[in-house]
């Protein structure tokens, strides 16, 4: 049932903030709270089916929060824990709270996914009822967040059911990392390292899944390691990607790890993760791509480089793709300009603007120069007393 499966979820989660938080008074109030009719009430809003996507929704941002964040106060389904956890008493995270860096705050799916892959059989009932709720919208996310490590450990013998798990990893794995990049934040950068470091990286783990599964997997990673900060992987990354039915169309593992990227570039609408992509991309410096590959990045990267439609990039991101344009493809950078410059010719209305900028920028270099050359002469003045 609904009440049974998400409590033992919601007990999980409470013996996780209890596990991390073991010295926090808040924590311990939290989960011992005896509120009957706040049960109730989540469980009726639980069985009705007008009510689910509310849920589970308020369910996966429980998962996904902070445990610091938590224990300064922000627990919204505080009200039903206490009595959640009756009959799970048993249930023992064997976390060690001494690795835990201050720096990186880890979320409640960190400790319970851990947990799951540990004990395989405290998560059966609750993949039990995520199967059936694969039609609303965070199932899947839920289910990326905290099975992510147990969809590997357990064996499962029906291809058809692992097939079905393995598209609801990617799928929630996609949707959470697509929040982050919304929302310009890392809190599923664990999600990912693992999904790089410990299974596209590592044969044992990867061919637990179907060879279309593996494709989906490493598809998604593309599109998201620059984002992660996973660049130096990039060298292993390419030597274990699979092969494709369409390969001898678009060419190997580098080819459609750049069809992707470019494709993902197209769709960034935040400026401070596009600024962030196109620091990035010096990695793809060495590739040997084919030439319709080569000329796809090129009109991505180009299309960022003047103002206006379609994709209306800001003057930073110009700037950017400007950058990378010249250091990817050095060859013809200066006829690029030219003939960029000419085009800006064609519109009057960015004249206005372009001046501006432009007198802004010369009397910057014009200052900068200035000050870098009165402290130099001020550090020579200071330096003839001492050495007389």
């Amino acid at each position: 049932s609904f009440a049974s499966s998400i409590a033992s979820t919601v007990a999980l989660l409470c013996f996780a903030s209890k596990s991390r938080q073991r010295s926090s008074s808040l924590s311990e109030s939290i989960c011992h709270r005896r509120d009957l009719e706040g049960i109730l009430t989540a469980f009726t809003a639980l069985a009705s089916p007008s009510h689910r996507l509310n849920s589970l929704q308020e369910l996966f941002a429980d998962v996904a929060l902070e445990v610091d964040d938590r224990a300064q106060g922000e627990a919204r389904i505080s009200f039903y824990l206490s009595q959640a956890i009756i009959g799970l008493s048993d249930i023992i995270l064997s976390r060690d709270e001494d690795a835990i860096s201050p720096a990186t705050q880890p979320c409640y799916y960190d400790v319970l996914s851990d947990h799951f892959a540990q004990v395989p059989e405290d998560g059966k009932r609750i993949v039990d009822l995520i199967v059936k709720l694969w039609s609303q919208s965070f199932a899947a996310n839920i289910f990326a967040l905290l099975f992510h490590k147990w969809l590997f450990e357990v064996q499962v013998e029906d291809p058809e059911v692992l097939l079905r798990y393995s598209s609801a990893l990617v799928q929630g794995a996609t949707n959470v990392f697509w929040i982050d990049i919304q929302t310009n934040t890392r809190r599923f950068k664990s999600l990912f390292s693992y999904l790089l470091e410990d299974v596209a990286l590592v044969e044992t783990r990867l061919s637990k899944i179907s060879l279309q599964a593996q494709r989906n997997l490493f598809l998604l990673l593309s599109r998201f390691i620059l984002f992660y900060d996973s660049g130096e992987k990039l060298d292993s990354f390419l030597n274990k990607f699979p092969t494709f039915p369409n390969s001898f169309l678009v060419g190997g593992p580098a080819d459609v790890f750049v069809i992707e990227l470019s494709d993902q570039l197209q769709k960034l609408k935040v400026e401070p993760v596009l600024l962030h992509y196109l620091s990035k991309l010096n990695v793809l410096q060495g590739l040997e791509l084919r030439m319709t590959t080569s000329t796809r990045l090129k009109a991505c990267l180009y299309s960022f480089t003047s103002p206006g439609g379609p994709m209306y990039p800001t003057r930073a991101v110009r700037h950017a793709a400007w950058d990378t344009l010249d250091s990817l493809f050095p060859v013809g950078q200066y006829p690029r300009h030219v003939i960029s410059t000419f085009f800006r010719l064609l519109y009057p209305w960015y004249w206005p603007s372009s001046c501006w900028n432009f007198v802004v920028s010369c009397v910057k270099a014009i200052f900068y120069s200035l000050l870098a050359v009165i402290l130099s002469c001020w550090e020579k003045l200071t330096r003839r007393p001492k050495a007389s």
